[in-house]
């Protein structure tokens, strides 16, 4: 079966935003250092193995052949899943979903988030504005009923979907004396206002008649409204690359610094870019394409490869580390949603030129994941300009990757990076914000709930239909059930080795990480047996990928730029084509061989 009918036919993705690894461990001290040994100037084109071959007698035998692959605890749990048990997790992903939701209604709204430690609701930390982990994303506008609305049409409930909608019409307002973060305000909120008005006023949606008496295109208006305040980010700076902050009521704020990430002011065209179409005004999806092209240009010519963090006025890189977690992820996943969404060659051009430089200067171990022997194949943080290792970390955002590279087709390597992450998890039930791989131990042990490798779970699944991915949902929801749990909610992870929390649920948890729960388990589920083709927002948001979003009321205000590439035109009508086959009898086997799964619970320390 083509990947192209199963991936695009199906629904597709916020195969967003965030990375790949890769480590430096191994059997003994022969091998201990093998990773470090390779970590500069590796071609992925250039590999046949990246470890040497030697005989069965030899100290320094392949990893593989430690195993006997005959008697197979792996196949005995992974390989079949019964669908009594696929009702009850999906009947758990949707209690998760209610009891966080229903509280922070109780308990929270209309502030922000919800505290479920305390029962209680938060809001901007007004007392110390350079609190920017919490005023970076709270702007007092009820952010977690915004973030959730699709989220409760995914889970059938059309009742409670109109009333949201209605609370947010009749009690959100944007004109408030709050500094938010550009990037958290447009994946969250505009882009939350955008997926619901759409889904109240497609006729075609999968949801069936959502829509309501009296329904004015307000959320559309709210919508307009707030990306109208988030405009002046793109004023007075001479690359055309947004500040990163503004004051919903004052614009940005007189002592804002002139740097920004990379994600942050390039991960702003699927957004910006649906409101421009919906209502005919170029200035949204422009200013958004601008940024995008600024930092396009500003790529190394050596490597090809985009710093983390620039100055907006001068167009420096002020951080010169490229890697695909944090201030980097969404960036790359916008370029090929982007393509989907309005088929704009310009942005598959960029998108397949950077898959490239990711592939010759980022990534590292073996040149197939699933044959061969040596390191598995994983992605490390490099410097921009030379390919060489910066550290020895990856970061949770970077699980985003493999879903990103179903998208793409690059199948066998998503099954590859997704079981290391995979490993991580099991060892320490969730992923540490940041991963040491040298010293097989957190660098920053807290974990806030983030969705990343359960939508890298939900799209391989969809992508193989293998039922190694609903074990991995089943490990995912009871460690939240075990670990997470508290009074009114999910809390964050303090520390996930002692397993201690702060009081925060963010509201990425309902609107990423159980909505992609219930759609693992919940295989009926309309959005799947639409004939519309959907993806996700690099914030779970529901977009449909519709003809009238590729079609502008306006003319081209300037046409690709000289350093848009040329080359490797797509072969198809917007779809994507580089699709990898994968035997039908795959579906019945582990995607990775358990070889290689067990080399790579060795390399994270659960055995």
């Amino acid at each position: 079966m083509q990947w192209r009918s199963i991936v695009v036919g199906l629904v597709l993705l916020r195969l967003s935003v965030s990375c790949l690894l890769w480590l430096s461990f191994g059997l003994g001290q022969n091998r201990g250092n093998s990773w470090s040994r390779r970590t500069h100037g590796f071609k992925f084109e250039d590999t046949d193995s990246i470890c040497p071959k030697v005989g069965e007698d030899s100290p320094q035998r392949s990893y593989p052949s430690f195993f006997d692959g005959s008697r197979d605890e792996y196949v005995r749990k992974y390989s079949s899943f019964p669908v009594s048990l696929k009702a009850k997790m999906k009947d758990m992903a949707r209690e998760m979903f209610y009891f966080g939701y229903d509280n922070y209604m109780k308990y929270a709204f209309p502030e922000d988030e919800l505290n479920p430690i305390d029962c209680a609701g938060r809001g901007p930390d007004v007392l110390n504005p350079s609190n920017i982990n919490i005023n970076d994303v709270l702007g007092n506008y009820s952010l977690t009923l915004i973030d959730t609305l699709d989220t409760l049409l995914v889970l059938g409930n059309v009742t409670e979907f109109q009333r949201a909608v209605k609370l947010v019409i009749d009690t959100v307002s944007f004109d408030k004396d709050s500094t938010v973060q550009v990037f958290e305000a447009n994946i969250r909120i505009l882009g939350s206002l955008i997926s619901a008005h759409i889904l109240l006023t497609d006729p075609k949606h999968p949801f069936g008649k959502v829509g309501f008496e009296g329904y004015d295109n307000e959320l559309l208006h709210l919508a307009h409204d707030l990306a109208v305040r988030l405009l002046p980010a793109f004023e007075n700076t001479t690359t055309g690359i947004p500040y990163s902050r503004v004051n919903l009521k004052t614009g940005v704020p007189p002592d804002s610094i002139n740097e920004t990430c990379t994600a942050g002011a390039g991960s702003l065209l699927v957004e910006f870019g649906i409101l421009s179409r919906l209502i005919g005004d170029s200035t949204f999806e422009w200013v958004a394409r601008r940024a995008v092209r600024a930092l396009w240009n500003l790529r190394s010519n050596e490597t090809g490869l985009l710093g983390n963090v620039v100055n907006i006025q001068t167009g420096e890189w002020v951080g010169k580390q490229s890697g695909l977690g944090a201030g980097m992820d969404s960036f790359y996943e916008y370029l090929l949603k982007s393509y989907l969404l309005f088929g704009e060659i310009e942005d598959y051009r960029m998108f397949q030129a950077a898959y490239e430089s990711i592939q010759n200067h980022l990534r590292r171990g073996r040149e197939l994941c699933n044959e061969g022997e040596g390191d598995p194949p994983l992605y490390v943080n490099v410097n921009m300009f030379s390919g060489e290792t910066m550290n020895t970390w990856i970061d949770s955002l970077q699980a985003f990757f493999p879903g990103l590279q179903v998208l793409n087709g690059d199948v066998e390597n998503a099954i590859c990076l997704h079981a290391f992450y995979y490993a991580i998890w099991r060892r320490f039930g969730a992923l540490p914000e940041r991963y040491n791989w040298q010293l097989q131990a957190p660098d920053v042990h807290f974990y806030p709930l983030r969705p990343e490798l359960v939508e890298s779970t939900y799209l391989l699944y969809q992508a193989t239909k293998n039922p190694f991915y609903l074990h991995v949902g089943v490990d995912i929801i009871q460690s939240l059930e075990s670990h997470a749990k508290v009074r009114c909610g999910y809390a964050t992870l303090h520390h996930v080795v002692d397993k201690s929390k702060e009081d925060r649920m963010e509201s990425f948890f309902l609107s990423e990480t159980c909505k992609y729960l219930y759609l693992l388990f919940d295989e009926d589920n309309p959005l799947h047996k639409s004939d519309n083709k959907y993806i996700f927002t690099t914030e779970g948001h529901i977009v449909p990928i519709d003809q009238r979003f590729r079609e502008k009321q306006w003319s081209d205000l300037f046409p690709c730029e000289e350093g848009a590439l040329k080359e490797r035109e797509p072969n198809h009508q917007h779809n994507i084509s580089y699709c990898n086959r994968i035997p039908e009898e795959r579906r019945y086997t582990l995607p990775l061989k358990s070889v290689y799964m067990k080399q790579i619970d060795h390399m994270v320390g659960l055995f």
